[in-house]
C-alpha cells in the first residue's frame, strides 16, 4: 500500500490543471510585447501556441529558418542526422543564452570515440538574424508542444519583425 504525499498530489494536480488551462509555452507564462513576440518571465524569446494551434510568428519563421540552414545536419525538426545529433533532448534545459553562444562561437568535441565540430555561424545573417526565431522553435519541438511538421496555421508577419529583417540584412 503506498502512502499518499496530500500537499505534493495538490501541487501536481494544481500544476496540471494550469497547464491545461492556456496556451501553451515553456517555462511560465509568455508574455508579449508590442512586436508580436514573447519572452518568459526570465526575459528569454518563448513560444506561443494557443489552443487551437496557432503559433506565433516567430514560432512558425524558426521553422523555416530552421529548415534553411541547420536541417542539412541536425535533420528535420531538431531530431539529428548524419552529421550531428538530435537538437530537441539538449533544448528541453538549454537556456537562450547557452545556445546563442553555442550558435556564435560553434564547438569542437574530438575525442577517441567521438568527432563532433559545429562551425561558429557568428557571420552568417541567415542564421543571426533570426537565432531567436530558430530558439523558440525548437524549444516548441523539445517540448513537445509542437509536432513535426510545418506549422501553417500562425499568426501573420509583425510590421516590427519585417523592420528588424531588413535592418539586419542590410549590407551597408
Amino acid at each position: 500500500m503506498h502512502r499518499l504525499d496530500v500537499p505534493r498530489y495538490f501541487t501536481t494536480l494544481a500544476f496540471a490543471l494550469v497547464a491545461c488551462s492556456g496556451p501553451l509555452h515553456a517555462a511560465g507564462p509568455a508574455m508579449s510585447d508590442e512586436d508580436g513576440a514573447y519572452y518568459s518571465e526570465k526575459g528569454e524569446p518563448i513560444y506561443h501556441i494557443t489552443p487551437d494551434g496557432r503559433v506565433d510568428w516567430y514560432t512558425f519563421n524558426g521553422f523555416r529558418r530552421y529548415h534553411g540552414e541547420c536541417h542539412m545536419c541536425h535533420g528535420a525538426n531538431g531530431e539529428g542526422g548524419t552529421f550531428a545529433p538530435s537538437l530537441l533532448e539538449p533544448l528541453k534545459t538549454m537556456d537562450y543564452e547557452t545556445f546563442r553562444d553555442i550558435i556564435v562561437h560553434g564547438v569542437r568535441n574530438v575525442g577517441p570515440a567521438q568527432q563532433r565540430v559545429m562551425q561558429a555561424m557568428g557571420e552568417n545573417r541567415n542564421v543571426m538574424c533570426y537565432l531567436p526565431d530558430i530558439y523558440v522553435y525548437l524549444k516548441a519541438r523539445a517540448d513537445g508542444a509542437l509536432g513535426r511538421f510545418r506549422p501553417d496555421n500562425h499568426q501573420r508577419k509583425p510590421d516590427a519583425a519585417t523592420r528588424h529583417e531588413a535592418a539586419c540584412l542590410d549590407h551597408q
